[in-house]
């Protein structure tokens, strides 16, 4: 017998729209990055925890809350956004975030590219941080 990932789990729990939206946004990131690593973080008694997406760093999170799925990106500013689907948390210095309310529509090829820009920069990040060899 198999075990959901938490992933699956927090999504299942969301029984309305929320989960829906997570759902299909969680199917796009897979389909812009395949093999990407899915966990739930931040878990505490008064939270189930926050989906979180990573390739070499975090590339975004997929908060639930009542009125809007929030999908933040811990280093959004610094990612090309030619479609403009950031539209919140834009006053910060480096994170950025989508807010997508019940019925909202994404612009998926725009949403996958900028998935596979956030994986490419963090991918840039950690070769930055590896220690040169002598």
């Amino acid at each position: 017998m198999t075990t959901p990932d938490p992933v699956t789990e927090r999504i299942e729990a969301l029984t309305d729209w929320r989960g829906d939206t997570l759902r299909r946004v969680r199917g796009l990131i897979r389909e812009a990055l395949p093999g990407v690593q899915e966990s739930v973080k931040w878990a505490k008694a008064t939270s189930p925890g926050v989906p979180v997406w990573e390739h070499a760093g975090i590339i975004c999170t997929g908060e639930s809350y009542a009125r809007a799925v929030k999908l933040t990106f811990p280093r959004g500013a610094s990612l090309p956004d030619p479609a403009g689907l950031f539209n919140a948390s834009l006053d910060g210095n480096a994170r950025r975030a989508i807010d997508l309310p019940e019925g909202a529509t994404l612009d998926e090829a725009a949403f996958r590219d900028l998935i596979r820009a956030a994986a490419a920069n963090e991918q840039a990040r950690a070769a930055r941080k590896k220690p040169r060899r002598t």
